[in-house]
């Protein structure tokens, strides 16, 4: 953007215009910006961070229906949330993909009968087509048995999804800025003012400290866990709903199970936990429900959450998990709809739109999940149709996100044909290339034929020409971007390779925000 002013407060200085300011880059603040880009409004996104930094990459990492809100009566959540499982495993099937999950019964915990008419409901609210229903399984001769505790007897097996969370963040602003919408990173949104019709705007770009201004004729305020404090920048804002803060955490641990298999656990305060093969030598254990009340910009996990964790899967497995297991944490604050439940876990996983129309108008999301983004994102741009006077149709449901452009969402065809034309690529990293960037594959191979022109190799799989992709297309700016958003590839990496990358990174002129 050229619209930075000497003076922000000029009342002179023609400002640009847009139709829409998007507040929040996470998943849904993505996913508005994607669609209103899409239908023809001008669109800026701005996002104080990176991309999906916080609640979004924090996630358990499931496109999901919520098999447990079925026990809060919760129907039209998991059956819209159902729904639109397939139509992101068809949007993204490089990122999304199914899983078989399997689900233990606990004798002392909810009865056989009961968990069964749960996952009946799971098959039929949302109308599957995809995936595989569930089934009743003998633990005793199941794969996924031989880990547990010989108590465990019989379970079920039934079908979700895995999304890799951060990416799909990414995905949803590259479609947005390829339709035309300016996204802007480690730009705070540090003032907004009605004047009349239009909100006058003030961003503040975090690594210059330099300031701009817009006009905006409808912002929409999908900042997450800082949504109250958007609305606390105009006094006439209207502040008709709350959020509640829940920090969830997850622990990665060595993988102690020899199969894709993952576990749900029901745990005797009536959560539950999941027990996930996470990047092939890893597995993801959480998640947990705590409320909190400070800021939550930095979270992190504490000592009794993760006693929590390895004491509710160590009830279920014959190796127990303890604390000095733990190689990698993460946790992230879900901003959830205050519907005044008592206990967190309970509070509603859906969403609010509130649209104060006083002048010009603001749009605030409160609450959503991973699942539900899309769906969340249309009923937003339809809002914006009426306020805007347009009548641009809805178009995402059958859309593909960037490097989704696979075949009938074949992915497993699609390798096959990626191992054919790149037969050079090592197949460690070409599975990785093809899951990361599924048909985006050519964009980042374009003209090498050999490993030796993939560029220098950070360790962990990390080479030169994927760290220059990132920073050319999806505003990767320091090496927790890429390491821990944009890939998993700390986890695999060097104990240098973060200082190498970083080292790299300055030596291209890139400094991110502190």
């Amino acid at each position: 953007m050229n619209d930075e002013v000497d003076n922000p407060n000029q009342e002179n200085v023609e400002l640009p215009q847009v139709d829409v300011l998007v507040i929040g880059g996470g998943i849904n603040g993505s996913g508005i910006a994607r669609d209103a880009a899409g239908r023809g409004f001008t669109v800026t996104l701005c996002e104080k961070d990176d991309l999906g930094q916080h609640t979004s990459s924090a996630s358990t990492k499931l496109i999901h229906g919520g098999l447990r809100y079925l026990e809060y009566y919760d129907f039209l959540l998991v059956r819209h949330a159902l729904q639109e499982r397939e139509v992101l495993l068809r949007a993204a099937p490089h990122i999304i993909w199914p899983l078989r999950f399997l689900l233990p019964h606990h004798k002392k915990m909810r009865p056989r009968w009961f968990i069964r008419l749960g996952l009946f409901l799971y098959d039929h609210l949302g109308g599957r087509k995809l995936l595989p229903g569930c089934k009743s399984v003998d633990l005793r001769k199941h794969v996924a048995g031989e880990a547990l505790k010989p108590e465990f007897t019989r379970g079920f097996e039934y079908s979700d999804c895995w999304v890799q969370d951060a990416r799909l963040v990414v995905l949803n602003a590259r479609d947005a800025r390829d339709r035309g919408a300016t996204v802007l990173t480690r730009t705070n949104c540090s003032d907004l003012e009605r004047r009349g019709s239009h909100w006058l705007v003030t961003l503040q770009d975090r690594r210059t400290d330099k300031v701009s201004q817009l006009r905006a004729r409808v912002v929409v305020n999908a900042a997450g866990p800082w949504v109250e404090s958007v609305l606390n920048f105009e006094q006439s804002a209207a502040h008709e709903h709350g959020v509640r803060l829940v920090k969830g955490s997850h622990i990665v641990v060595r993988k102690f199970f020899d199969h894709p298999f993952p576990y749900i656990f029901q745990h005797g305060d009536g959560r539950v936990v999941f027990a996930i093969p996470y990047e092939k030598d890893y597995a993801l254990l959480g998640t947990t429900d705590v409320e909190i009340h400070g800021d939550p910009q930095n979270v992190s996990i504490d000592a009794e959450e993760i006693e929590y964790i390895c004491n509710a899967v160590s009830e279920y497995f014959r190796q127990s998990v303890t604390p000095k297991d733990v190689v990698w944490s993460y946790s992230g604050v879900r901003p959830l709809f205050d519907d005044a439940s008592q206990n967190a876990s309970k509070v509603t996983r859906d969403y609010v739109l509130q649209l104060d129309e006083t002048a010009a108008p603001i749009i605030s999301v409160f609450g959503g999940k991973i699942t539900t983004y899309r769906k969340l994102a249309e009923q937003v741009v339809d809002m914006l149709n009426r306020l805007l006077n347009c009548s641009s149709p809805a178009w995402t449901a059958e859309a593909s996100l960037p490097g989704g452009e696979i075949a009938n969402a074949d992915f497993a065809g699609f390798l096959s044909t990626c191992r054919q034309r790149f037969a050079w690529l090592d197949d460690d990293v070409l599975v990785d290339y093809a899951r990361n960037y599924g048909s985006e594959i050519d964009r980042l191979l374009r003209g090498k034929s050999s490993m030796r022109e993939l560029g220098k190799n950070f360790g962990g799989g990390l080479y030169e020409c994927e760290l220059e992709y990132l920073v050319d297309q999806e505003w990767a700016e320091s090496a927790e971007d890429i390491l821990w958003r944009r890939t998993k590839k700390g986890l695999h990496g060097l104990a240098e390779t973060a200082s190498k990358v970083e080292e790299w990174l300055q030596k291209r002129g890139i400094h991110s925000a502190a």
